[in-house]
Parts: structure tokens; sequence; C-alpha cells
């Protein structure tokens, strides 16, 4: 084996233990850290510890530094798929690398134009960050995205974006924006514009909270029906978990894969769509052929 070939199967060694550590870790920690209960037990994310700040005290939560751990695993996923890449394709990985990148541009392409074509790193980050966060729970985690406060973040960081391509036209041309169709729906507009983030937050989050709290709930059942039907049996027969086993898996399919893969598709795309839909475009060209006219 050459020198060259082993110091690259070192270094993607690396990079896969870097991907499945942070992973492991948050398992570990939340067996060590979660306190012991009975029946159905539906809380937030538990709150780690606080730091003393000027203003107001800094909650560290189970949320946060899931979503720690989960921006770390998909750093060390991207340095895994992009190690080795060369002009002529040679690993496997560099073809789902390329088909993940064209599959996301032609997604901003159709939605947002090219123009916009820049933000294709952005949407990925938003779709893998979510998908990811939303799949945690597979693993026995808090999702991050159950928690309003992370999806908060996402939404209030777009919502920045958002206002900035509204301002590129200039203060002006907004607030007349704010007056169409005519001037006394202003008021209207205006609570909309701040509408925006909040609905995307709370549909994020509600509809994976929704999901692991129906999970918890179908289980909770199983095991009820389970000792509604062997319960007559004598000694061990008596607590087995029949109908615990497997069908919950079954529904975890939507409840978790689908529905968390799936609300990351839709937040994405509400991102694609407010951001490339607040930016006049036409007006935004007009104005910069009439500054260069100008200055000739």
């Amino acid at each position: 084996m050459k020198k060259v070939d082993k110091k690259f199967k070192i270094i993607d060694t690396i990079y896969i233990v870097m991907m499945i550590l942070p992973l492991a870790f948050g398992i570990v920690l939340n067996v060590l850290t979660k306190p012991h209960s009975e029946g159905i037990n539906v809380t937030g994310a538990r709150i780690f510890f606080t730091i003393p700040m000027p203003i107001q005290d800094w909650v560290v939560t189970e949320a946060q530094v899931n979503s720690l751990l989960v921006t770390v695993t998909i750093l060390f996923i991207c340095l895994y798929l992009t190690h080795g890449l060369k002009e002529r394709i040679e690993l496997k990985r560099q073809h789902l690398a390329e088909l993940a990148v064209q599959k996301v541009e032609g997604l901003v392409l159709e939605n947002m134009g090219e123009y916009f074509l820049g933000f294709t790193p952005f949407i990925m980050g938003i779709l893998v960050l979510s998908a990811l966060s939303s799949l945690t729970s597979l693993l026995g985690l808090f999702p991050p995205t159950s928690d309003i406060n992370i999806v908060g973040g996402w939404a209030a960081l777009v919502f920045f974006i958002i206002m900035y391509y509204k301002f590129k036209c200039g203060p002006l041309y907004y607030l007349k924006g704010l007056a169409e169709p005519v001037a006394f729906l202003a008021p209207i507009n205006l609570i909309s514009e701040f509408s925006t983030p909040v609905s995307m937050a709370f549909r994020h989050y509600g509809n994976v909270l929704s999901g692991t709290v129906i999970s918890v709930l179908l289980s909770a059942a199983f095991g009820g029906l389970s000792s509604l039907v062997l319960g007559w049996l004598p000694g061990f027969l008596a607590d087995i978990p029949l109908f615990q086993v497997g069908i919950p898996a079954v529904l975890s399919l939507y409840f978790d894969i689908f529905s968390g893969c799936l609300q990351a598709f839709i937040f994405a795309m509400l991102t694609m769509m407010n951001i490339s839909g607040g930016f006049a475009i036409d007006e935004y060209e007009r104005r910069k052929q009439k500054k260069l006219s100008q200055k000739v």
C-alpha cells in the first residue's frame, strides 16, 4: 500500500469517527443525565446549567447541546464527502456529493431564479441541519427542532435575509410597497411582515413536536394493550411487550423520518419563496442601470 493511500485512509477514518462521536456523546450524556420516570412523560428540553450574564442569564439546554452535536456531525460529513475530490471522479462519495449539489442547485434555480444561485449552500445547510436534527429522535435524543428557540433562531435569520433583499431597492420603495394595493392596508401589511418568521418557526416546531408526542402516546398505548392481552399469563409472560415490538418502529417511519424530512423540505421551500418573493429584481436592475448611466 502506498504511503499516500495510508494517509488518505487514516484521514477518512478520522472523519468517520468524528461523524459518529458527537452523536455517541449525546446518547451517553442523555443516559447519564436523564432522570428515571415511569409512564408517559412528555417534557421540553432539559436545562443542563445556567451561565450568569449581565442582562439575562444564559440557559444551556438539551436542545442547544444536541443542535451543536448535529452541527459538528454535519461538518465532518462534509469533510468526508469532499475529501479527495478530483476533476475526474474516482470515488463513489464524489458522485453522491455532486448529485446532492446538483439537486439543491436545481431546486434553488427553479424556485428563486439564477440571481440567487449563490444561495445553494445556505439552502442545503437548512435542509441537512433540519432533517438530521429531527432524526436524532431515532437515537433517543431530544430533537432540537422540537424546541421553539432553535427553530425560532433559524426563522429570525431567514427574516433578516428577507428584509435585506426587500431594502435593496431603497427604504422608500419598501415603504411604498407596504401601502399597496391601498394605503389603509399598510398596518396589516406591516404585521404580515413580522408574521412570516413566526409562522415559519411555529409550523416547523409544531409539526415535529406533535410527531414526537404522538409517538410517545402510541408507544404507551401499545404497552397498555400488551398488558391487557397478556396480563392473564403467569410470571414473566405477562410482562412481554408484544405490541411494543415492531409496530412503533413502523409508525416512526412516518412520525420521525418522513415527517422530519418533509418539514425540513417545507422550511427550505418557504425560505426560498420568501427571500426571492421579497426582492423586486426588475426594480433593482433598473436602479442599478440608472446609477451606472449617471456615472458615465
